[in-house]
């Protein structure tokens, strides 16, 4: 992106008459720094996407390659259809989860035995006082129809939570009952044909669950998609706001440049010495700079040579403000030293050597 020209009016030759005028365009520039926050926040949200969207396709990186090209001609799904077709899959869902129970409150209710566990056991009534010091979880088949049968969504999700608890029926009966008893007897019993009976159907509650995960998966690899939509959106809106944006410093740039005076004499020999004071990387950009009005110039050249005289009004005006902004920063913060420290500064002192050179020539022909 363009620099945003610091400029004031003393500085940049524009007269006190013109002053409002400048005033006007300081005004542009605190509106473009608002722009200029806002895109930033931005760029920060897409790279936090980028971020865990990178760290997703990691942990999933395991998946099949044919899953993968699935997945590339997959038409991405609208958020209202995303809900219409969660609502049919969790009906669907429900209705079939609603069978396989039905089924398995057969398994619990039709043996003749099963009458001692209909109903939670009647502690106070038989005056079983360590009932629940040795019973840590009561459990009945009442209690388990009634979960069974909720609709407040406080009910069974699935078979196996009603397996457990069918067990946990049995288990404890045999744990507070003697061995001996018939109520122990009656629960052993009840609980070994309720394991035949659990295997029969285990392949059933099996597929469903698979059909489960399946459609989850499914759900959110749309939901997925959704977003990455949504961001693309994001970034190529982004992009277009700091076309927007470059478009406009360029154009406030231009305007501000055809608006300074003819610099003088020694105002370029200043331009030249604080050339020289650029860091190797500034110095690259100070280069772009008289090259993109001059095509001809060679900027990334072996042998570099400037003329600052022959340079336009409005490249020079351009390198100042550039070089002034370059320059602050560089004294607000160290410059860090990298392995081509020793190439950087070799190549620094070239392209100085070059400035001071066409300068010297300069001042030749002016004093002969």
């Amino acid at each position: 992106m363009a620099s945003i020209p610091d400029f004031e009016i003393a500085e940049t030759g524009i007269s006190k008459d013109n002053s409002a005028e400048a005033e006007q365009f300081k005004i542009r520039v605190d509106e473009i720094f608002q722009k200029v926050d806002e895109l930033e926040q931005k760029v920060n949200e897409v790279e936090q996407f980028n971020l865990n969207s990178s760290k997703k396709q990691q942990s999933s990186s395991k998946g099949s390659s044919m899953g993968k090209e699935r997945d590339k001609g997959r038409q991405v799904p609208s958020i209202k259809k995303q809900q219409q077709d969660a609502s049919r899959r969790e009906a669907a869902a429900a209705k079939r989860m609603q069978e396989l129970m039905r089924q398995f409150g057969t398994i619990i209710t039709q043996h003749k035995w099963a009458w001692p566990f209909m109903q939670p056991v009647d502690v106070k009534g038989l005056g079983l006082h360590d009932y629940y010091e040795i019973i840590e979880k009561p459990m009945d088949f009442s209690t388990i129809k009634n979960q069974m049968e909720a609709k407040d969504g406080t009910g069974y999700k699935n078979v196996r939570d009603i397996c457990a608890d069918v067990r946990l029926v049995f288990n404890n009966a045999m744990k507070y009952n003697d061995e001996g008893s018939d109520v122990h007897l009656m629960a052993k019993t009840l609980l070994e044909k309720f394991e035949e009976k659990w295997q029969l159907l285990l392949p059933k509650v099996t597929e469903e669950e698979r059909r489960r995960d399946e459609e989850e998966a499914e759900a959110q690899l749309d939901m997925q998609l959704v977003r990455e939509a949504a961001h693309a959106k994001v970034v190529r809106d982004l992009c277009n706001e700091l076309y927007e944006v470059d478009t406009h410093l360029e154009h406030l740039r231009e305007t501000v440049v055809q608006k300074c005076r003819k610099m003088s004499t020694e105002e370029k020999r200043n331009l030249g010495t604080a050339i020289a004071r650029l860091s190797m990387e500034d110095l690259n950009k100070a280069l772009e700079i008289i090259a993109q009005s001059n095509p001809a110039f060679q900027a990334m050249a072996e042998e570099v040579e400037i003329d600052i005289d022959a340079q336009s009004e409005s490249t020079l005006w351009r390198l100042k403000f550039f070089v002034k902004d370059a320059l602050e920063l560089q004294s607000r913060s160290a410059m860090s030293t990298g392995g081509n420290n020793n190439y950087n500064n070799k190549r620094k002192k070239e392209i100085c050597d070059a400035i001071a050179k066409t300068a010297k020539k300069k001042s030749k022909k002016t004093s002969s």
